[in-house]
């Protein structure tokens, strides 16, 4: 029988990992919805909170953040992209530049209260990744907003107000302070940690681990 399961995923929607992370982990909650059944909650993380407004080219950003070299950048990009399209994702190749999500982690806040915010998720990934669109920019949130099905004039006014940047800040720090510096995180019923970009067999079977323990 299946039980409910707190399910916490920390990410950001500029992050090519937690695309392959979220991608594996819904694999794997339908191959084992015989023993659990999810509650998903989106929490943020922002992988450059201080990036400037009009974002920054992102080979130059990673080059200067690790050190790699232009080579390297190209061929984890690639070996991303084949994982992801592994997964049905499609990640648009060549060169693209990294922005602030703030207020795309705003209108996630706001869309969990709607429902929609598994929806919304995926429609901020699709837009960044695949279809190389600004995730800072409020049009491109709106679009994705009605994407997933919530009210476009709605979303707009969340922006424009700059509702729910308080909760949003609370709840980065929240996360930070117990232990989380990378994404994708899921933490499961508050207890377990699962890291990384893992693929569908590695989450099927922590997940069966974990509902075995909880019974």
């Amino acid at each position: 029988m299946a039980r409910p399961m707190k399910i916490d995923f920390v990410s950001d929607v500029s992050c090519p990992w937690c695309v392959i992370g979220l991608r594996g982990l819904e694999e794997a909650l339908r191959r084992a919805d015989d023993v659990v059944d999810p509650r998903i909650t989106f929490q943020p993380f922002e992988l450059n909170p201080d990036m400037v407004p009009e974002g920054e080219d992102i080979a130059d950003h990673l080059a200067r953040k690790y050190g790699s070299s232009i080579e390297q950048l190209e061929a984890n990009r690639e070996a991303i992209r084949a994982r992801a399209a592994e997964l049905g994702f499609t990640m648009a190749g060549g060169r693209s530049r990294i922005y602030n999500t703030f207020d795309a982690h705003r209108l996630l806040h706001w869309a969990e209260a709607e429902g929609r915010q598994a929806a919304l998720k995926h429609a901020l990934f699709e837009a960044y990744f695949t279809d190389g669109k600004d995730p800072s920019d409020h049009d491109v949130l709106v679009a994705a907003a009605e994407k997933a099905g919530l009210d476009g004039a709605s979303a707009r006014e969340v922006l424009a107000t700059g509702r729910y940047a308080e909760e949003v800040r609370q709840a980065e720090q929240l996360w930070r302070s117990r232990g989380i510096s990378a994404v994708p995180a899921v933490i499961i019923d508050d207890r377990y940690l699962i890291s990384g970009g893992q693929p569908p067999e590695a989450f099927e079977q922590a997940l069966r681990r974990i509902a075995a323990e909880a019974a």
